[in-house]
C-alpha cells in the first residue's frame, strides 16, 4: 500500500485535501469516487513537493487542466464553479492568473471558447475549435473527455518517440566528445614526441596530426563556422521554399516512419474534431496545422478543395497520395458506412501501433551504424598513430 496525497471537491464545490492509502492512483482515485467526492489531484508525497511546471511550457499542465475541468463538468457543477475550484487548488501563480483571466471573461459575458481563444500560446486552434463545437451543442463535457483523451494519446505518441532518441543522443555525444578530446589533449603529445625523434611518418599520420594541429589554434574559427553554418540553416528551414525542401528530403529519408506519424496525428486529430461535431472543412483545417511535414500538409489543401465539391476525403486523398494505403481503405470504408469519425480513431489507433515498431526498427539500425562509424574514427586515430610507432622503432606492422 502506498499513500498519497490528494485534492478533490464536493458536488457542491466545496474543496477537500487529505491523505489516502491505496495500491497505486487508481484505486486511489476509486476509492475517493466511492466516497462522494470529484477527485481533482492525486500524488505521491514525493511528487507533491516536486516544482510545479509553468501552464504555457508544458502540454502536460493542459493535459491536467483538461482531466480535472472534465472531471468536475461530468459531475454536473457549473462551468464557473468548476474554473474557480481549479483557480483555487492550483499552486502554481501562472496558471492560476490563466484560469482567472478565463473565468473572468465568462462572467463578463464571453463564451468558454471566446475566453479560452485569449490564450493562443496556451490553447491551440484545435483545443478552441472543439470546445466551440461542444458549446454549440451542449455536450461541452463530452468534449472535454475527448479532448482529454486525444492529449493524452498525442503526449504518449510523442513520450515514446522521444524515450527512443534518447539513446542515439548519448551515443553521439559521448563519442563526439572522445574524438575531439583525443584530437586536442593526446595527440598533441605524441606530435612533441614524433619532431624530436626527426623521422618522416606515415601519411594518415601526417593528415591526422595536421589536422589535430589545426584543431586547437583554429578551433574557434571552427566553431564560429559550425554555428554560422546552424543559424544560416535555421533560417533556411524556417522559410516556406526551405521548409519544403527540408521535409521534402526527410521524407525521402524516412519515409515509412514519417508517414504513419503524419497518418496517427491526422486521423486523430480528424477523427477527434468530427466526433465532437466539428464541421468537416474546419475540421480539415484544424487537422492540417497538426502536421508539421509541409510536404503532406500541402496535400491536404486538395483534399479540402475536393471536399467543398462534395468528393468527401477518401478519393482526394487517394488523390495526393500522402497517406499508406490500409489507410486509404479504412477511411474509404469509414465514410461509405457513414462512420467516418469512427473509422479515422481506428486508423490513428493501427498506425501508432505500427509507428512504435517502426522507430523501434529504426532506433535498432541506426544504432550499430553509429557505434560502427565511431568506431571507425578512432581506429582511424589509433592505427595512423601505430603505424607512426611503428615506422620510428623500424617494427614490421
Amino acid at each position: 500500500m502506498a499513500i498519497f496525497s490528494y485534492k478533490a471537491a464536493t458536488a457542491e464545490g466545496t474543496l477537500l485535501e487529505g491523505v489516502i492509502d491505496a495500491v497505486d492512483e487508481k484505486a486511489a482515485i476509486e476509492r475517493l469516487r466511492n466516497g462522494g467526492v470529484i477527485p481533482l489531484k492525486i500524488s505521491s508525497p514525493r511528487e507533491g513537493i516536486k516544482k510545479k511546471i509553468s501552464f504555457g511550457s508544458s502540454k502536460a499542465d493542459l493535459l491536467t487542466f483538461t482531466t480535472e475541468l472534465s472531471a468536475l463538468l461530468g459531475a454536473g457543477l457549473p462551468l464557473d464553479r468548476g474554473l474557480n475550484i481549479l483557480a483555487e487548488i492550483n499552486e502554481n501563480r501562472e496558471t492560476k492568473v490563466i484560469i482567472q483571466s478565463i473565468l473572468k471573461s465568462i462572467r463578463e459575458g464571453s463564451s468558454f471558447s471566446d475566453a479560452l481563444q485569449r490564450h493562443p500560446r496556451v490553447f491551440p486552434r484545435i483545443y478552441v475549435n472543439m470546445v466551440r463545437a461542444g458549446e454549440a451543442g451542449g455536450v461541452l463535457d463530452v468534449v472535454l473527455e475527448k479532448l482529454n483523451d486525444f492529449l493524452e494519446s498525442s503526449k504518449e505518441l510523442k513520450d515514446h518517440v522521444l524515450s527512443a532518441m534518447i539513446y542515439p543522443t548519448i551515443l553521439v555525444l559521448t563519442g563526439s566528445a572522445s574524438i575531439i578530446l583525443l584530437l586536442t589533449f593526446v595527440l598533441p603529445k605524441f606530435t612533441t614526441i614524433f619532431a624530436e625523434l626527426g623521422k618522416s611518418l606515415p601519411l594518415p599520420t601526417q593528415i591526422l596530426l595536421t589536422f589535430s594541429k589545426a584543431l586547437q589554434s583554429y578551433w574557434w574559427i571552427t566553431a564560429l563556422a559550425a554555428l554560422t553554418a546552424w543559424m544560416a540553416f535555421r533560417s533556411y528551414i524556417r522559410s516556406d521554399a526551405g521548409r519544403y525542401k527540408w521535409d521534402a528530403l526527410k521524407l525521402r529519408l524516412l519515409t515509412d516512419v514519417i508517414k504513419k506519424l503524419e497518418t496517427a496525428r491526422f486521423c486523430r486529430t480528424l477523427g477527434t474534431l468530427l466526433k465532437s461535431g466539428v464541421p468537416l472543412l474546419q475540421a480539415l483545417n484544424n487537422a492540417k496545422d497538426v502536421i508539421s511535414n509541409q510536404v503532406i500538409a500541402s496535400g491536404i489543401n486538395a483534399v479540402s478543395k475536393g471536399a467543398k465539391e462534395g468528393k468527401g476525403i477518401a478519393v482526394p486523398l487517394a488523390n495526393a497520395k500522402i497517406l499508406p494505403p490500409l489507410a486509404l481503405s479504412m477511411i474509404k470504408v469509414g465514410e461509405e458506412t457513414g462512420q467516418l469519425d469512427d473509422m479515422l480513431l481506428k486508423v490513428a489507433t493501427t498506425y501508432e501501433k505500427s509507428l512504435k515498431t517502426a522507430i523501434k526498427r529504426f532506433v535498432g539500425l541506426l544504432e550499430p551504424a553509429m557505434i560502427l562509424g565511431m568506431a571507425m574514427i578512432i581506429g582511424f586515430i589509433v592505427i595512423s598513430m601505430l603505424m607512426a610507432i611503428f615506422s620510428i622503432t623500424e617494427l614490421p606492422f
